[in-house]
């Protein structure tokens, strides 16, 4: 005996709900298939998120600012780039270069025949309309407490991977803990209770970041702020003058905090005289190639290297 449509239909939805998943995010809600095979990641913080669930294998397309032409060959990563810094820790699978966030490739998107777009976005980020249109999209906005916790947890809900998720913060959280405790029993916040993480960029303009950029981990560590600022830009921070520089105390320690590649401007700041006078007081963190700005993989990092630098320091 044949079921009515209508019955058949009402005994399916239940299924089809339990296959998907509805997100909301920071450009939108989006409903989508659980368990997606083919991924595409805008750039390295929705990478950074993806490898530390273990599906960095899933990525089919990489969107970078980071890549010139000589890293490319037949529209893919060169094998020796994919063993370089971040994209060696992430273990990527041969995937294609498909542009950066302003200028994606959506020819190329398209032609992956992707299943879910992952992307760090901004206010005024574009393409979210057009990267939809090929494939669910979801966007996490940078600023704030916990945006990348946010994506992370949302991201696992999406592959049943919440357990790992919940363990990769957890660990975040702990190596925190550590390195303060052997901060503190070195001493280190005696001589500087306050800290400030400036970005010298190449050409001379300098940035205090003030949220997700290195700053969290360092409170984490137990770390004051040594400055304050009223306005932000993109929710990171803001450009900072050398007259702002010289009027830190010295009990602040100075993280110099450079953008990678041909933006890194560290070695001429220190050559200025701002530099020079806040050098006795500074160490220099040098992310590794290729690497985002936030995200669990990188707070390990932050926080293991940056508390070896200190402890460096306080030796001098």
């Amino acid at each position: 005996m044949k079921r009515p449509l209508a019955l058949s239909l009402l005994l399916l939805s239940p299924v089809a709900a339990a296959q998907t998943l509805t997100l909301k995010h920071d450009e939108g809600t989006t409903t989508l298939k659980k368990d997606p095979q083919r991924i595409l990641v805008m750039d390295e913080e929705a990478l950074g998120w993806l490898a530390a669930l273990g599906l960095s294998e899933r990525v089919v397309g990489l969107g970078s600012t980071y890549l010139s032409p000589t890293d490319i060959t037949a529209g893919k990563l060169k094998p020796e780039v994919l063993k370089r810094g971040f994209y060696g820790r992430a273990k990527l699978n041969s995937p294609a270069y498909i542009g950066d966030w302003q200028t994606p490739n959506l020819e190329t998107i398209l032609a992956l025949r992707p299943d879910l777009i992952v992307r760090l976005t901004w206010q005024g980020n574009q393409n979210y309309d057009k990267l939809s249109k090929i494939a669910p999209t979801v966007g996490y906005q940078e600023g704030g407490t916990g945006f990348w916790q946010k994506g992370l947890r949302d991201l696992a809900r999406l592959f049943g991977r919440q357990t790992q998720a919940e363990q990769v913060i957890k660990q975040v959280a702990d190596m925190n803990r550590a390195n303060a405790r052997t901060l503190l029993a070195a001493g280190a916040f005696k001589k500087y209770s306050k800290v400030v993480v400036v970005a010298p960029f190449a050409g001379g303009s300098n940035w205090l970041y003030t949220s997700v950029r290195l700053i969290p981990d360092l409170r984490a560590l137990g770390f004051k702020d040594g400055l304050k600022l009223k306005e932000g830009s993109l929710g990171v921070g803001a450009a900072i003058s050398d007259e702002a520089l010289l009027g830190l105390s010295k009990d602040t320690l100075v993280v110099l905090f450079p953008p990678g590649g041909k933006y890194n401007g560290a070695d001429d700041f220190l050559k200025t005289a701002v530099g020079q006078r806040l050098k006795a007081q500074s160490v220099v963190y040098l992310p590794e190639a290729f690497s985002p700005y936030s995200g669990p993989l990188v707070s390990v990092r932050n926080s293991n290297e940056v508390t070896r630098l200190i402890l460096e320091k306080l030796k001098q």
